[in-house]
């Protein structure tokens, strides 16, 4: 089993049973069904024939499990409703119209009694079993979330899905700081309170991603146990483009969310190699020869852009840090963000933007000469488009010491703001 940056032991199907004890939780496994009439009565009844297991390996009191028949066309309602006649534990929910995989999965979880709730695809993939590990994970190692991982060896996920997860994964870990192998997992385990951390979250397929990237971007303590995986009865709902690109952006939107700054600095350090890249030949023939050549404007105009680029995205990292301070108590720093906080604070912005104006003027002052006495400018064309740019800093530097000023002062209203009214006029008084 792998973790989020925490490591734990593999779980295995020849656990030693433990004995249950009567505060142990309830376990609700939802089962989001949409058009599965040949799958859905074979998963529910091996959720019921592994209950014994669960309890056991899992240390949970029982198991309930909820189908939710997500405007399903074919009999898939009707089988499982004939299951839920027969066995108490079992309940359905039924959409008349297609609502999505996610929103079937948070009407189970509303409508659930379980102190652990989970969820399990429909199509047979996976082993229900495996929830007694799950369960485990999840209680021994303290966890809020614990995955099934399908990226082992022997699993018979198609191949274009498995490039699909790693590029997820490679992608969120590079974003987040820590590893996820299988992102979008259809069977997983939480704690109902780590739902209040989680949501919102979106209806469709992209559900699994954007859950994943928020318990990790938020710094939840997330656990992987490795699983079988089967392949699908029947065909599947997903569509690898579409939905690969919703995938995308839950991970972009939960990185947005949580961890900002990454995604700034990572843009940034992208301009930064750019800027290596198109401004050493200059730079170099520059002092060697003490000049420019005139086919060399298109690399500095280049490596100007970069240059402002880079130094935009990381006074906005900054900001976005510190805008994220306002709404998250707790607050995770990247090596990049605190480099950036430390560096770019308001005076030290004030003194850049000071500088970046009185080097430009310094630049051209010998053309503003020129000009003022005889109407021309022979000023080489480096010097004015140098300055530009410096004056483009000037005003970006002053823009953000402003916009941080700003935050500053709300994050002093915030408690005032909070506490009400009422409060505020006491808190005036006694300013007065």
């Amino acid at each position: 089993m792998t973790g989020s940056g925490l490591g734990a032991s593999r779980g295995r199907l020849n656990h030693t049973p433990s004995l249950v004890h009567s505060e142990s939780p309830l376990l609700t496994i939802v089962i989001p069904a949409f058009n599965e009439e040949d799958s859905i009565a074979s998963t529910v009844q091996r959720c019921l024939a592994a209950r014994e297991r669960i309890r056991h390996v899992g240390d949970v009191r029982d198991i309930e499990v909820i189908v939710v028949s997500d405007g399903s066309t074919d009999r898939t309602a009707d089988i499982a409703q004939e299951i839920a006649r027969r066995d108490t534990s079992v309940r359905v929910i039924v959409f008349e119209t297609n609502r999505g995989y996610g929103a079937a999965i948070k009407e189970g979880f509303r409508r659930s009694s379980g102190e652990l709730v989970s969820f399990l695809d429909a199509d047979g993939t996976c082993d229900p079993n495996y929830f007694g590990e799950l369960c485990s994970a999840l209680q021994s190692e303290h966890a809020a979330v614990v995955l099934g991982s399908r990226m082992g060896p022997g699993n018979r996920m198609p191949r274009v899905r498995r490039f699909g997860n790693r590029l997820y994964a490679l992608l969120l870990g590079s974003l987040s700081g820590h590893a996820v192998t299988d992102t979008a997992s259809g069977m997983r385990v939480l704690r109902r309170d780590a739902l209040l951390d989680l949501y919102p979250l979106p209806d469709g397929l992209h559900f699994t991603p954007a859950m994943s990237a928020r318990a990790v971007m938020s710094d939840m303590r997330i656990l992987e146990v490795p699983m079988s995986y089967a392949e699908r009865v029947g065909k599947s709902k997903l569509h690898v483009l579409r939905d690969g690109l919703r995938f995308l952006y839950a991970i972009r939107d939960a990185a947005l969310l949580y961890r900002p700054s990454r995604l700034f600095g990572l843009a940034a350090t992208i301009a930064v190699m750019g800027i290596l890249f198109w401004g050493s030949y200059p730079v170099d023939f520059y002092v060697v020869n003490g000049r420019l050549e005139e086919w060399m404007l298109y690399r500095l105009l280049v490596c100007g852009f970069l240059i402002m680029l880079a130094f935009t995205l990381a006074t906005g990292a900054v900001l976005a840090d510190r805008l994220l301070a306002l709404v998250y108590r707790r607050r995770h720093q990247t090596f990049f963000s605190e480099l950036m906080d430390g560096l770019l604070t308001p005076l030290r912005l004030w003194v850049a933007a000071g500088l970046f104006a009185a080097i430009a003027v310094l630049l051209v002052w010998p053309g503003l000469v020129e000009y003022g006495r005889t109407g021309h400018v022979t000023l080489h064309w480096s010097r004015p488009v140098t300055a530009v740019f410096l004056l483009q800093l000037a005003v970006v530097s002053i823009v953000n010491a402003v916009l941080q000023k700003i935050i500053a002062l709300w994050q002093g209203q915030l408690p005032r703001a909070k506490a009400g009214p009422g409060l505020d006029v006491d808190v005036d008084r006694a300013d007065a």
